[in-house]
């Protein structure tokens, strides 16, 4: 796709010219040496003006242990930005249009908090800030924003420490702080929240709930890790004999596995529409493991998450607590007894009031050409199985920042070879935004700019873009919200624009006919 010729908000002019030189081409946009010639019109009735392809395309961004970013918990604050916009621009560059970024790896935060302490993996010492001193989650949203790529807040709701954490723990920890609400796992340094106190509750639903009203993140995501795997405590059953008891002497009836379900099912339901109250485009979603129970469907063997990690997740997709399901199946589909194919099937029948179903995919060896084919054929398999609302999310971003990585090869030069909008949401708003106000101005260069602003209230996250040519309306550049003009090229009959909303809802066109 031949790169777009734009000219950027004055305010983000010298970031563009850094990030983006390709898109000018000598035009500094000087409206005192501009002319307006002309201003866009409704499209005509039954044109049809092609929409690009819809598509959820993510990458989660892990930070716990350093995963993928940042590479080291030593990296200055330069570098730390430097490697950010080095993964954002390769997403942008791969066609892909959300990161799934690692904000609370565990009781700690790699932002400006007043809840819990910075992350250790930020600067190699929970509790000491970054110096010179940045918010690296406001840092990644605006990054990610200015490349119209969707950021996904994740959260680790009950991992209280990691033994990644190599430092001490700090005073500020909810393992200092709140004693009573935490256990100690083994002895390698894992802490963990104990789910079924209404406290940690509260605390993680406060955490989250700050991040959602201070950031203009566009989701709330969790992964699978709701009790720990047995791994973190050497096989035995998680430490909570004395809150059982209290439950028990209290009158509670439940056995101790419906007890902890019930726990982490009362945290899901309640905290969608906390959410929803207070940003009603921010998104909820969870990554669970993906076997729910083994013999479901019959052939399927494997780890029991509903009695290992006590999360239901058939229930909250039955329910419609989440707005995207990411069931994580990091198997081929040929496997024998974990078949990805036959495991995506049986979610989608479970998924009784049509969310989103977007499986985590793993791209670990995808860099053979052999993985890489079965990985097209996954992202393929999943685009025929849910053709109206298709995505996938890939774990994870360090093997996606080697350019000679052969699924990201494969998938840029087939599947993904277009630019793609992610579905929309209509459970949460159908409404489309206004169309855009677009005119047309001439320079002193005779060069013709189309320049677009959203109309009306709402904000606008992106346009969609159409050019033209000998009659016929070209396929769709979708540009970031950020850009408010568009340099016309020789032989561009019209321009289309097209406003797009938070929640991926597009406006009708607007066009701009030209004459030359």
């Amino acid at each position: 796709m031949a790169p777009l010729n734009l000219i950027h908000h004055p305010t983000l002019l010298l970031f563009t010219a850094i990030m983006f030189p390709v898109l000018f081409s000598g035009c500094g946009g000087n409206s005192e040496a501009e002319t307006r010639i002309g201003e866009g019109v409704s499209a005509a009735e039954g044109e049809v003006i092609p929409l690009p392809p819809r598509e959820f395309r993510a990458a989660w961004v892990a930070t716990v242990d350093n995963i993928d970013w940042p590479s080291s918990p030593t990296l200055t604050v330069d570098a730390q930005k430097s490697e950010a916009v080095a993964i954002l621009n390769r997403l942008q560059a791969l066609n892909m249009n959300a990161v799934i970024f690692q904000v609370r790896p565990q009781a700690d935060a790699l932002y400006q908090s007043s809840h819990e302490p910075w992350s250790y993996y930020l600067t190699g010492e929970q509790g000491k800030a970054p110096s010179p001193l940045y918010d690296p989650l406001q840092f990644w949203i605006d990054e990610a924003h200015k490349r119209g790529i969707h950021l996904h807040a994740w959260f680790n709701p009950y991992r209280a420490n990691h033994k990644a954490n190599r430092g001490p723990i700090s005073n500020s920890s909810i393992v200092k702080q709140n004693p009573e609400l935490v256990v100690k796992l083994g002895d390698e340094g894992y802490w963990w929240m104990v789910p079924t106190e209404k406290e940690s509750k509260v605390r993680s639903t406060n955490v989250i709930m700050d991040v959602v009203s201070r950031y203009d993140i566009d989701g709330v995501h969790f992964d699978d890790y709701f009790y720990p795997y047995p791994a973190y405590h050497k096989g035995q059953d998680f430490p909570d004999d004395t809150s059982y008891q209290i439950y028990t002497e209290s009158g509670g009836k439940l056995n101790r596995g419906d007890w902890r379900r019930d726990a982490v099912n009362q945290f899901i339901r309640e905290l969608g529409p906390k959410i929803k109250a207070e940003k009603s485009h921010v998104e909820f979603g969870i990554s669970p493991f993906g076997i729910w129970r083994p013999g479901h469907p019959k052939n399927v063997i494997g780890m029991d998450q509903y009695s290992v990690l006590y999360a239901d997740a058939r229930l909250w997709l039955h329910q419609g607590w989440v707005d995207y399901f990411m069931p994580q199946l990091y198997w081929p589909i040929s496997a024998k007894n974990q078949s990805f194919s036959e495991l995506l099937v049986w979610w989608k029948e479970q998924n009784l009031k049509t969310r989103h179903l977007w499986p985590g995919l793993s791209i670990a060896g995808a860099g053979e050409s052999e993985k890489a084919t079965e990985l097209v054929n996954q992202v393929k398999f999943t685009r025929d199985l849910t053709p109206d609302s298709s995505g996938a999310c890939l774990f994870s971003m360090k093997h996606l920042m080697n350019k000679e990585f052969q699924g990201a090869i494969a998938l840029k030069q087939g599947l993904w070879a277009e630019q793609a909008l992610i579905p929309s949401s209509p459970w949460i708003d159908n409404t489309p935004p206004a169309p855009p106000t677009v005119d047309l101005f001439s320079n002193r260069e005779e060069i013709l700019l189309t320049r677009f602003k959203p109309a009306g209230e709402e904000a606008v996250f992106q346009f969609i873009l159409n050019e033209k040519r000998n009659s016929k309306w070209m396929p769709a550049k979708i540009v970031p919200g950020v850009y408010r003009s568009y340099e016309v090229k020789e032989g561009v009959e019209g321009i289309a624009v097209r406003s797009v909303d938070r929640l991926r809802n597009v406006s009708a066109p607007v066009v701009v006919e030209i004459s030359r």
